[in-house]
């Protein structure tokens, strides 16, 4: 050997002598013998090829030689070195799996194998992946990220699917090594899709054609690997995907057709059955689907009553009985939909009255009073899992009555089954002794267990509780202590969920009587008889019933788990005292007012979450009644500056009229000036008032454009793109720009003629004093001056009292303000509590209110500027008119306001 691994080390470029090497290294190692020898023999040979195995691992650097001949594209030397490698990790697989597993690239080498254009290499590429990846986590998961699964379902397909030969099996049987029990490796399964890919696999049609046998293994291997993905024991969450995978790609679709098809395989119905069963287990919309299909029958029968029809058929084949018992099992597997559509087909109400049809409430009360005691088991074990957890089903059971025979009066499915019970072995059956009470004391216990209304119905038949006693205290064979732990543990059921609503059969009555006529430690020793039972560990451990032969048929596994939960607590309720039995029940009483609490709670919080809401809706309104205050006292604010300038107005109008009166004294030449200044300051404040009034109702009108101009701004920029919104308005704030620039020009003009005006004023006032003084000198008679005087002053006096009246108003309104400011200051402070929500939010409402408040002041000032904002905003489909053309127009009225405008800002 140690020649050979030197010629392998030193000879790489001769392929001819490396693959001599390999293949005299293969044959000394490998096991495969052609001819039919003695298993003496066989066994030496698997000892020798064991031991120089080991010699060739021993130095690691050999396996890593032969991953780097493996590169090698000749022939003549990746052929022999694939056998060799395969033939290494027959013999010690662990270990080389180890060596390669530390090796840099080892296992991408090896995935190369699949890719290669030679079939033969190919093929046993697939064989030396099968010996690689067997009980070895690390690697599958290696493997399947080096796109395994792609790779090996393109073989499949190439190869005819299930149509094609053994190199199909050989890739299902590498499948299945990198999916079972690795979570990880199905996870990437389903996530890569390729559960989808499977459907083609279960194309097998409704024809006779024949069925080979590679076919037949094909087929079981695709349909175990389907079952490898939704396995029970697999995590809840990863199983439930797949499940859900399975039915979108219709799958399940698929494999219940296989189920209804006739001339399939009888083992490949079987496994067809078994695998619909885990793929409808626990998922709801699955189990939806298969309560749907009927079987292509006339009429048309739904596939769960045909399947039953097998279950109770004592012809039909026990692999098969089984499972569909199975499958009945899945279907209800924590489907209460399901249960009660099974436990309806059995009331009264519901049974069809003409007979024409059977359902399966009725194959099962069939199969559980049928001579064939594999039927009463199964039968017994179905209608059992309709029960499974459903208190509600339990208590509709006990309203199904039967008739026995003809003239006497029905009987409830309870009692019958107590009668079956009592009877025993007088009843010839076929098949096990006690199967058929083993299999009515597992349903009454279903039954019986945490639903105290059927405790009561079984107790009040006086003849229930004498035979349990007498099941119990008698001394018989091994035979039937299943039996007797079954009838304690079924008297147990009766203490523990017993109301006391008997008076003869209360708890403590019990108790008594099990004490007396049975000895409460012979009674917890016959209850142990259930669960040391040989074939009780077998049946916990898989929810699939899988028994080798119908003796062995004796136990359900949801059974087992209702006794590992009963057991315990039964043992307490027999050894307590009806002191403890009442402190448990104020101890329940406290727990159920512990929960009223908990609810009132509940309620409670759900009272403060609808008044949550309610006092979000009123912060929402006062937000919006702060900002129509705000709006409010802007327009009040706006009003006062209005009643001011009104005031200056007349307090301008009061000069001139004190200066016309100096003015009719005054010489000719004065007479000529003042009337003209007067009335032309008259016209100017009457045009003044009549542009402050038109102004304040075009004011309103562009403060309701505005708001729909915001509307239509915030839909048509969420439409446009932020690049173009952006782009337009900065155009437009730059246009805007230009005119508040004009705009301030002009009122700076204004303002210069407003001043000239006021001065105009004062000199007419010095004028009227100067001229005033100077009436005595001139040499008019007294007389006239003191008429002319008292005049004057009559005249003064008036317009003294109408600035009096003006003053008194102009008061109430600086107490109007002032109210109006303590509102304003009251808004604010609501304002501010509501601002320290979202900070960044008002900081950036701020900002869009200033930019809101230019855009105001420019759109009151430009009404046809308005127009052609609005034109813009409508750039999404509608024209738009050019601004040049638009200006004429307006060119007066704007003077106008910009005059009005400019006087304010002088008052101000």
């Amino acid at each position: 050997m140690e020649h050979l691994i030197h010629v392998l080390q030193t000879d790489r470029s001769d392929s001819e002598i490396i693959g001599y090497a390999l293949d005299t290294l293969y044959n000394i190692i490998s096991n495969d013998e052609e001819e039919e020898v003695e298993e003496n023999s066989t066994r030496q040979s698997e000892d020798l090829g064991s031991q120089f195995t080991e010699i060739f691992i021993k130095q690691p650097e050999n396996v890593t030689l032969l991953l780097s001949l493996l590169e090698e594209f000749d022939f003549h030397v990746r052929w022999p070195g694939v056998k060799l490698l395969t033939s290494l990790l027959k013999q010690l697989g662990p270990q080389v799996q180890q060596i390669i597993l530390v090796s840099p690239m080892g296992v991408s080498r090896l995935m190369d194998l699949l890719a290669d254009s030679r079939e033969v290499i190919r093929n046993d590429g697939v064989l030396l992946l099968q010996a690689l990846t067997r009980s070895n986590g690390a690697i599958q998961k290696i493997v399947a990220f080096e796109n395994a699964f792609e790779r090996l379902l393109d073989i499949i397909t190439e190869e005819g699917n299930s149509d094609g030969g053994i190199v199909v099996e050989d890739c299902l049987i590498l499948l299945q090594n990198l999916l079972k029990n690795n979570n990880s490796n199905q996870n990437f399964f389903k996530e890569g899709s390729y559960i989808q890919r499977m459907k083609p696999w279960f194309e097998v049609g409704d024809e006779n054609s024949g069925w080979s046998a590679q076919k037949v293994t094909n087929l079981h291997l695709m349909l175990q690997l389907v079952r490898v993905l939704v396995s029970p024991t697999n995590p809840p969450g990863a199983t439930s995907s797949c499940q859900k995978a399975m039915f979108q790609c219709g799958l399940l679709q698929q494999l219940c057709t296989i189920l209804m098809a006739t001339g399939i395989p009888a083992d490949i119905l079987t496994e067809t059955i078994n695998t619909v069963s885990e793929v409808i287990r626990g998922c709801q919309v699955n189990q939806d689907y298969f309560a749907s299909v009927n079987a292509p029958s006339n009429p048309p029968r739904p596939a769960i009553v045909v399947l039953l029809m097998s279950m109770v058929n004592e012809r039909q084949p026990f692999v098969l009985r089984c499972a569909v018992l199975y499958c009945f099992q899945c279907f209800l597997y924590k489907n209460q939909k399901g249960q009660g559509e099974i436990v309806s087909t059995l009331l009264p109400s519901t049974i069809d009255a003409t007979g024409n049809s059977v359902s399966a409430g009725q194959l099962l009360c069939g199969g559980l009073f049928s001579p064939d005691s594999l039927s009463n088991w199964c039968a017994a074990v179905a209608l059992a899992h309709a029960l499974q957890e459903n208190a509600t089903q339990k208590e509709q059971l006990l309203r199904v009555q039967l008739a026995t025979s003809i003239g006497n009066p029905p009987v409830s499915l309870l009692q019958q089954c107590t009668n079956i019970l009592s009877q025993g072995d007088k009843i010839d059956r076929r098949g096990s002794k006690i199967q058929t009470r083993v299999g009515l004391l597992m349903l009454l216990c279903t039954w019986l267990s945490n639903c105290p209304i059927a405790v009561t119905h079984f107790l009040h038949n006086s003849a229930n509780v004498p035979f349990l006693t007498g099941q119990i205290a008698e001394n018989l064979g091994e035979e039937e202590q299943l039996v007797q732990g079954l009838c304690a543990l079924l008297l147990g059921i009766s203490i523990y969920y017993n109301d006391n609503s008997l008076e003869n059969y209360m708890k403590e009555k019990l108790k008594q009587l099990i004490e007396k006529r049975i000895g409460k430690e012979n009674f917890i020793e016959k209850l142990g008889f259930i669960s040391k039972h040989e074939l009780y560990s077998r049946a916990s451990q898989k929810p699939q019933p899988n028994f080798p032969s119908p003796e062995y048929m004796i136990f359900d596994h949801e059974f087992t788990k209702l006794v590992k939960e009963l057991e315990g607590v039964i043992t307490k309720a027999i050894y307590k005292s009806s002191e403890e039995d009442k402190k448990e029940e104020e101890v329940k009483k406290t727990l159920e007012q512990h929960d009223s609490i908990v609810t009132h709670y509940k309620n409670m919080i759900r009272e403060q979450d609808l008044q949550l809401e309610e006092l979000k809706q009123q912060v929402s309104t006062l937000k919006c009644q702060n900002e129509q205050l705000q709006t409010a006292v802007t327009q009040q604010a706006c009003q006062i500056q209005q009643h001011k300038d009104l005031y200056n107005l007349l307090k301008v109008q009061l000069g001139k009229d004190s200066h016309h009166q100096g003015s009719c004294n005054d010489g000719a030449q004065m007479n000529g000036i003042q009337p003209e200044e007067i009335s032309r300051l008259r016209e100017e404040i009457e045009e003044l008032k009549s542009n402050q009034e038109l102004l304040q109702s075009q004011l309103a009108e562009k403060d309701s454009l505005i708001e729909n101009l915001k509307s239509q701004t915030s839909s048509g920029m969420n439409e446009q793109s932020s690049a173009a919104a952006s782009a337009r308005d900065s155009e437009q704030v730059a246009e805007l720009k230009q005119e508040l620039a004009t705009l301030k020009s002009q009122l700076n003009s204004q303002s210069v003629e407003i001043s000239r005006l006021q001065s105009e004023k004062h000199e007419l006032l010095q004028k009227t004093e100067a001229f005033a003084k100077s009436v005595p000198v001139q040499g008019e008679s007294e007389n006239v001056i003191t008429a002319k005087t008292t005049d004057v002053e009559g005249r003064l006096s008036a317009l003294l009292q109408e600035t009096k009246e003006l003053k008194n108003e102009i008061k109430a309104l600086s107490e109007e303000r002032t109210a109006i400011k303590e509102q304003l200051d009251s808004s604010n402070s609501t304002i501010a509590i509501l601002q320290n929500e979202k900070d960044k939010l008002e900081l950036e409402i701020t900002d869009s209110k200033k930019e809101q408040d230019d855009l105001l002041v420019l759109l009151a000032d430009q009404d046809q500027k308005i127009l052609s904002l609005k034109n813009k905003l409508k750039d999404l489909g509608h024209p738009v008119k050019e601004e040049d053309e638009l200006e004429s127009g307006d060119q007066e009225d704007e003077d106008d306001e910009n005059e009005d405008y400019g006087l304010d800002q002088d008052h101000i």
